[in-house]
C-alpha cells in the first residue's frame, strides 16, 4: 500500500537547495577568485575551484550537534573559514592576504546574497504550478543560516512553508534525522512525501531509505557549493 501512496499527489515535497533550486554563478572558485582581486589578491579560479572540492569534501558534513542558534551561527562561521583557509592554502595563495580575516567575512557574507547564484529556469513555474495543486513546500538541505536570506534575495521564500537545514538540526543528510524533523514540521508522514535534489546518495538514497519517495534530479552540473 505504500508503494501505492507514493504514486499518488503527495502532501509536501520537499527541495534540496543547492544544485537544485539554485546554482553558483560560473564556479566556487571564480567567485572566490572575484572576492580576493578585491583585496589585491589574484588567484587562478581553476586551481581554487579543485582545491575547494577537495577541502569541501575532506571538512565532512555541516552538522555539529548543537541547537543554540548563536552556538551555531560561530560554528558555521567557522567551519566554512576552516574551508576557506585550507583551500587558498592548497591553491598556493594564502600567503598574499594582509588580512584574511576581513577578507574571509566579506566572502561569507557575498554568499548571503544573489551575487554568486542563479535560479534554475525550470524552478519557478514548477514550484508554483505545486503550489496551485494545493501541495505544501519544503526546503530541506545541508546548507547553513545563510540560506534564508539566499532564499529572500531570490524571491523564494514565499514558495515554502518550512526550511530545514542540517546546521540547525545537528544531523545533515543522509542521516534520516533531517528527514524526519522535516517531515514533523508538517505532520506528515515519509510515504505521503517526496524529496528532490541533485545528489544520488544525500537526496535520491537517503530519501527512500528514510521511506518517502526520492526523485533524483540530474542537472549539467556536476559540482556544487554545498548539498
Amino acid at each position: 500500500m505504500a508503494g501505492d501512496r507514493k504514486r499518488e499527489k503527495p502532501t509536501v515535497i520537499f527541495l534540496d537547495a543547492v544544485g537544485t533550486l539554485f546554482g553558483v554563478q560560473g564556479s566556487v572558485g571564480h567567485v572566490y577568485r572575484e572576492v580576493a582581486q578585491s583585496v589585491g589578491v589574484e588567484v587562478d579560479p581553476i586551481a581554487l575551484n579543485k582545491a575547494f572540492y577537495q577541502c569541501f569534501k575532506a571538512a565532512g558534513l555541516p552538522a555539529f550537534g548543537v541547537t543554540d542558534p548563536i552556538t551555531v551561527r560561530q560554528k558555521e562561521y567557522d567551519w566554512w573559514k576552516k574551508i576557506a583557509i585550507a583551500t587558498f592554502k592548497q591553491a598556493g595563495a594564502l600567503p598574499q592576504f594582509a588580512d584574511f580575516d576581513g577578507f574571509f567575512a566579506q566572502l561569507y557574507h557575498h554568499f548571503s546574497t544573489t551575487a554568486p547564484w542563479f535560479v534554475y529556469p525550470d524552478v519557478r513555474p514548477a514550484l508554483q504550478r505545486w503550489r496551485d495543486m494545493e501541495i505544501q513546500l519544503g526546503i530541506l538541505s545541508n546548507f547553513d543560516s545563510r540560506l534564508y536570506a539566499v532564499l529572500d534575495a531570490l524571491e523564494l521564500s514565499h514558495f515554502f512553508t518550512s526550511v530545514t537545514i542540517s546546521t540547525e538540526v545537528g544531523a545533515a543528510k543522509p542521516d534520516a534525522q533531517i528527514f524526519q524533523t522535516a517531515l514533523q514540521k508538517h505532520l506528515c508522514q515519509p510515504e505521503w512525501a517526496w524529496h528532490i535534489g541533485d545528489r544520488f546518495d544525500e537526496d535520491y538514497q537517503a530519501a527512500r531509505a528514510a521511506g518517502l519517495r526520492g526523485i533524483w534530479l540530474r542537472r549539467k552540473e556536476t559540482e556544487y557549493l554545498n548539498e
